[in-house]
């Protein structure tokens, strides 16, 4: 079916239409690639870029990623999408488990993202890099009572008791993280970690500029945040009383996650498709990070100035599949830890 009768049909589909939370149309009315993003941050200015270079234009359909995912099944080799793009290596990993995206073959994506931060058969690659590290007021906190083998872990002491703001447990971030843990220390001792972070009556904020402005405003001395929230909110108040410590550098390194996109299976313009993925990765990596302050995952691309002030800093290596195949596990385990 071709991409235009694909839309028109699924248009009478009540249950997917819901999906659909936004669009846009980059370089005219038919647009020569369909991008299902789950990613929502600056869309416009990249993919804007991408088609003044190129001449190919785009269209963003944005919505959640469980819900996108659950379209591109649906409508199968029908699909009137070219790329999927989402946040989490773990919706990445699930994308490829169900068999949605295309196995491509790129020297360019191979040399562009590192191994770890791409899926070894070519069916995704991340794109940005964000950090989830501790962040502290330094009125109250000196650096150094910091665990710098194992921070996140550190955080269960009972020093930081009545210190602690982190993010709910429904959090996509929250979950990879721990995730992460079970996947480096075992589900026991990533139980442990949690309990004490419970047992340290850990306050639990709803979003990051939250918890920043807690930190700031004293009502806790730490928390943990994504880097690019910091980032954002230094900008807008450059007095802001948060500093940045990047967790872990004398043991795993610092916890990082991704977002990504990979090139649908059922997509009719697959070129096209894999051209701006590659595009993304390279002469469009700055478009595509510097406005929401993300890392490049091209190593030789620079970060921009405000979180290259943050300085350098190891991270852990990313395991995708754990991300994912953990994800109900580390659900289950922030339950049983009383993590709310």
């Amino acid at each position: 079916m071709h991409r235009r009768s694909a839309m028109t049909a699924l248009a009478g589909m009540t249950a997917l239409a819901s999906v659909l939370t936004g669009c846009g149309v980059i370089g005219g009315q038919s647009a020569d690639l369909q991008i299902y993003s789950a990613r929502h941050y600056d869309l416009e200015g990249a993919f804007g870029q991408f088609t003044e270079e190129t001449g190919i234009t785009v269209e963003f359909i944005s919505g959640d990623d469980a819900e996108l995912l659950e379209r591109l099944k649906a409508e199968g080799d029908d699909t009137p999408a070219d790329v999927f793009m989402t946040v989490d290596a773990g919706n990445l990993w699930n994308g490829a488990r169900q068999d949605e995206l295309a196995p491509i073959s790129s020297t360019v994506l191979d040399e562009a993202v590192p191994d770890d931060l791409r899926d070894a058969e070519g069916r995704w690659y991340g794109l940005a890099l964000r950090a989830r590290t501790v962040t502290y007021n330094p009125g109250s906190v000196d650096p150094s009572e910091f665990d710098a083998v194992e921070t996140y872990a550190g955080l269960a002491d009972p020093k930081w008791k009545g210190r602690l703001c982190m993010r709910d447990a429904t959090s996509a971030y929250t979950q990879s993280l721990v995730a992460g843990l079970i996947d480096l220390h075992g589900r026991e001792r990533a139980l442990e970690i949690v309990e004490g972070w419970v047992a340290n009556d850990v306050a639990i904020m709803s979003n990051d500029i939250l918890l920043l402005e807690a930190i700031d405003a004293g009502t806790c001395d730490v928390g943990i945040n994504n880097h690019y929230y910091l980032a954002r909110t230094l900008e807008e108040n450059p007095d802001l009383d948060v500093d940045l410590y990047w967790a872990s550098q004398e043991g795993a390194g610092t916890h990082v996650n991704i977002s990504g996109a990979g090139v649908v299976k059922g997509s009719d313009n697959p070129e096209d498709a894999q051209r701006l993925i590659e595009w993304l990765a390279t002469d469009g990596q700055n478009a595509f990070v510097d406005a929401n302050h993300e890392f490049p995952v091209n190593p030789a691309v620079q970060p921009e100035p405000v979180i290259a002030a943050f300085g350098d800093f190891t991270r852990m290596p990313l395991n995708a599949e754990a991300y994912g195949s953990l994800n109900a596990e580390a659900v289950d385990l922030l339950a049983e830890a009383g993590y709310r």
